[in-house]
Order: C-alpha cells, then structure tokens, then sequence
C-alpha cells in the first residue's frame, strides 16, 4: 500500500499505514506530549494528554492511538487543544501528593515535568487525597498508591511483558487504584521483584526500596571491613544515571568513585561470574555424560527463579543449582577473601551493586548463608548508588580510572557480557567448547552471535566434538514461558537454555536508570561487547585468580566445597 499524506502543523508528512497521529508528528519534528504511553509498551490511551485537534472533527482525539488519514488535518497546539492537555494534567495534580522536593523521582518524574512544559503555574481544583497507605512488604519495592496516577503502564509490563500479572485495576471510578489483588502487599503475591514496574512508571509511584542509610552507617563504622562487588551491566549503565552518554563505560571512573565514598576494598562481580562459568559449564557436562536432568537452565536472575518456583516447579530440577554470581562472590569474600586478608568474616560487611531490584530479595533468601554468615548484607541498584555519589558531592565525570583490588577484581571479557541477553550462553559456550575439545578459540570464531541480540527467543546449535549443543536464549518473563512450554510439551530438543528476567538482560534490569528503554538497553549490551573485544582474557577458564581460587580452596569445578559455597536449593511456592 502507498504512504499516506497528511498535515500536521501545516507540515506535509508521509507516513505508513496504520501509523498514529503521534508517529506521523514525530516524524514531522512536532512534539506531542504524552504521559501513559511508553514507546516499548501497547496504548492503554486514558491520560488523554496527547489530544490533537481534527480539521472536521467535533472532538479531540489521542494522537498515541489515534491512525492516520489521507488528506488528514491536524493541529497540535490550537487553544482548545493546550486547554484540554491543561485540564487533564491538573485533575491528576489535584490527587497527586504535593512533596516532589522530597519524592525519590523529584527531577526524574514525567508529571512534574509536564507540569511544567505545559506552563501549570496553579491548580484550579481542590486537593483530595485518596491516603492509601504505602505497601512496604517487599524487600525490593515500595508501592505508594497515593502517587498512582492509572497510566496502567505497570499493568501492561507486569501482565504482557512479564506474563506474571501481579498487579491489577482495583475499584472504579475515583477509588481506582494500581495494586495486587485483594488488597494484598506484593510479598503476599507472586510478584517476582524484577522492578520492571519501577521502570516504566512516570511518577514516584513504584519505586526501588532505598538501603543507602545502610551503607552510609557501615561505611562510618571504623570497625567494619566494608567491601564492594560491581556486576557487569553496572560499568554500562552508571554513567548515564550521573548524566552520561547511553552506553558509556565508565569501569575505572566507578571504581575511584566507589574507593573515594570510603569502602576498603572494590572487586567485580566479573570475577564471580567467571566462577560461575566454571561450575554451570561442568555441571552441563555432566549432565550431558551422566544421563541428568536436560534441559539445563541457568540461574544466575533471581527474578527467574523466583518466577519458576511460582509457575514452573516441575521444571525447577532442569535448573542449575549454581547461585548467582553476586551469591558465590558473597560466599567467598566470608571465607576465601576473609582467609587471605586475615580479616574477621564477622567484621565483614558486603554491599552488591546490582542493576537488578530482584537482588534485594535474592539476599534475604534464608538459604543464602553457606558462609556462616548473610553472603551479601546490602545490595543498591544502580539508581541508589546514583544518589550516593551526588549527596557525596563526588565530580563522577572527572574522576581519574582506577583498577579493581585483587584478587577477586580480575576477570575476563567472558565476564563482562554476563549483564547482556545470551552473555551467560556465549560465556559457557567458549569454555565448554575448548574444555571438551581441547582446542583454541581463535579470535574468529570466539564471538557466538546466534545467541546475541534482542530478539525474545533465540536458538543455535553449536558443534563440538562432531556432536550438535543446541542451545536457547529467552529474555523478559513472557518469552521465557514460551521456551518453558515448550518443554513442558516434550517439543524442546535444546541441551542448555538461558533464561533472563528482565528484557535485554541485566543492562535493562529493574534498578537501572529510569528512562530505560529498549534502545538503550541495546546500546549498554553494545558497550560490553566493546569491552570483551578490548580485554586481553575472554575465556573464564583462563582467569589465572579462578584458577588460583580452585588450587588454593575449591579443590576442582564441583568439588564438595564448591557445592558448600557456590550451589543452593530452590523452594516451590
């Protein structure tokens, strides 16, 4: 079918059919506001701030869903048209909380600058508050329904993204409110903590539970060994929450920072994700020579696991019984690191920096404590240690490179791709496939990119030995009940699945900068890609600290005492 041609603004533009009036002004260099709609959700279309005017027309439409026309006349900002958008933003001003300077999204909220780009210098309507008191039940998320203002954004991420559906519309007209069923805290639900909600919301309605008052007061006590981990996607994402370009690697400059807040010792998680390589890679290949449970399923995201033991226990044997990265690195800064410094693990205290809100809860898991002690005491997303560096007054843009501490700061280029979908396959893949082999990867055929990208569900078969690994890739919670049906069924044929919560993988996790989208979720993955190509090592089996870690305290991949520290259980709910 030929483009259609219509006006907007008295600009001619050219669009498909069945674009939105709001493409075709986007495409025109005209703006339109909107509020409920999120470029990577569906149009739920209720804010009605994105009004246009229709030559022809008696009523104002919403250009967000709203098609095209041949021959189409549109005004965006006709009086009536910035009338109506005025009125629409004050009736949600007159439910709103009127805290923003104390608001944990002051500065980051989509009503509060609409407000302001719309020129709303008074509300004409009396304040009602709805006082719905907060949900604090989960370790990971505060709900404030006060602050809600039913864009339905985290319905359509929880439910059609996600596929667990742990929020819904409650009540009717003004008592309409976001929240799980009955009434209930998202600890009493099968939420799974991702935090994709806290992403995609425009207010401070949904937001990460903030534990910084917590590292501030180990940081202060002079008797506290205070180290920090860093996971991979984090080198690629802080940048931008402190003003940076998407995709910015900022590893030296958050290293400094970290050391310059006061901890004593920075390491990376890379490290730990290159052990984790080692265990789940020999775990396949045992399965794989010994007749176990096929398919294989990683389980470094939390948020998947939770996911699985509410929807799918029956398959939670395929799962390896690795931690997560963050869980083995936690379990060895209590013994190995503890040892190797002549500090007290008692005096130990660990702090994660995660892009990921599911982390939160991950370390509450009573099972999460093979050290003798909680393997990791505090985890801060990305937004929190954000904040962190600003209220320190640190110039994070200027700050000289740094290294990571030995010896738990050494890691590979396999590591690093970790915070990326298929990063944890490929990672697998290049060990596996030279310890069954006993051959090299060349810098040629050391990249897998079948397994890269963010298509939902990706498959590849990789040949070792003369025998086919067929192997897929799920991210994002919808796509991953795709794969786990398809097992179900007895229609899978793959050997080894990786399965990620979040869309695009740890570099679009819950407690990353909000503003995260797709684009910039395939950007932070590009990013690491870059590093892995610059790093001298790419292979985790060739990290010399990991193979230092196994002669001097792990004995071998598998051992007894790797299964004591590095491996867990998981629990059907």
């Amino acid at each position: 079918m030929s483009d259609i041609t219509l006006m907007i603004d008295n600009k001619q533009v050219q669009v498909k059919p069945g674009s939105t009036i709001l493409e075709a002004a986007r495409k025109a260099g005209v703006n339109i506001p909107t509020l409920c709609w999120h470029e990577d959700l569906g149009t739920p279309s209720v804010c009605r701030v994105c009004v246009v005017e229709i030559v022809g027309m008696r009523t104002l439409q919403p250009a967000c869903s709203y098609l095209v026309a041949e021959g189409m006349k549109v005004r965006t900002n006709s009086p009536i048209v910035r009338k109506a958008r005025k009125m629409a933003v004050e009736l949600l001003l007159a439910h709103h909380p009127d805290d923003c300077l104390t608001c944990t999204r002051n500065l980051k909220c989509e009503l509060q600058e609409l407000a302001f780009e719309l020129g709303i210098r008074d509300v004409r309507f009396a304040r009602i508050q709805r006082g719905i008191p907060q949900d604090e039940s989960s370790p990971s998320i505060i709900r404030d329904p006060d602050k809600c203002i039913n864009c339905r954004r985290c319905l359509e991420v929880c439910q059609e993204v996600q596929g667990v559906a742990a929020l819904s519309l409650v009540n009717r007209g003004f008592d309409t409110v976001v929240m799980p069923a009955y009434e209930a805290g998202l600890m009493d639900v099968v939420c799974v903590m991702c935090g994709q909600c806290s992403l995609v919301c425009p207010t401070g309605a949904i937001i990460e539970r903030d534990d910084t008052a917590f590292v501030w007061e180990a940081l202060a006590d002079s008797s506290k060994h205070v180290i920090v981990q860093t996971a991979p996607a984090i080198r690629a994402s802080l940048g931008e929450e402190l003003g940076l370009p998407s995709g910015s690697i900022v590893t030296g400059k958050m290293v400094a920072a970290l050391r310059q807040l006061g901890f004593d010792r920075v390491f990376d998680t890379d490290f730990a994700a290159d052990l984790t390589i080692m265990e789940e890679g020999h775990e396949l290949l045992e399965r794989l020579n010994n007749g176990g449970v096929l398919p294989l399923i990683t389980s470094c995201s939390p948020g998947w696991i939770k996911y699985a033991e509410h929807f799918y226990p029956q398959l939670l044997p395929n799962i390896s019984t690795c931690k997560s990265p963050q869980q083995m690195f936690g379990a060895l800064a209590k013994t190995y690191y503890a040892e190797k410094a002549g500090v007290d693990p008692a005096d130990i205290f660990m702090v994660s920096i995660m892009p990921c809100t599911a982390k939160k809860f991950e370390i509450q898991r009573p099972e999460m404590k093979s050290s003798g002690y909680k393997d990791v005491d505090v985890v801060l997303t990305t937004r929190e240690l954000g904040r962190m560096l600003r209220e320190a007054g640190i110039e994070f843009a200027n700050l000289q490179e740094e290294e990571f501490d030995d010896p738990l700061g050494i890691s590979t280029g396999a590591g690093a791709i970790f915070g990326a979908t298929g990063g944890v396959m490929e990672a697998a893949l290049r060990t596996v496939y030279e310890v069954t082999t006993g051959k090299a990867l060349t810098d040629e055929n050391i990249e897998f990119h079948d397994v890269r990208g963010l298509e939902g569900v990706k498959e590849a078969t990789v040949n070792i030995n003369g025998k086919a690994l067929n192997v897929a890739v799920s991210h994002g919670l919808g796509n991953a009940k795709k794969v786990l049906e398809q097992i179900n069924s007895g229609d899978a044929s793959w050997q080894f699945i990786e399965i990620m919560c979040c869309p695009g993988g740890c570099v679009g996790g819950g407690g990353q900068p909000i503003g995260t989208k797709m684009n910039t979720r395939a950007k932070r993955a590009t990013a690491l890609y870059e590093l892995d190509r610059d790093m001298e090592i790419r292979l985790s089996h060739k990290n010399e600290a990991v193979q230092t870690l196994y002669k001097e305290f792990l004995d071998h991949p598998l051992s007894k005492r790797s299964h004591e520290l590095l491996h867990t259980h998981y629990t059907i709910r």
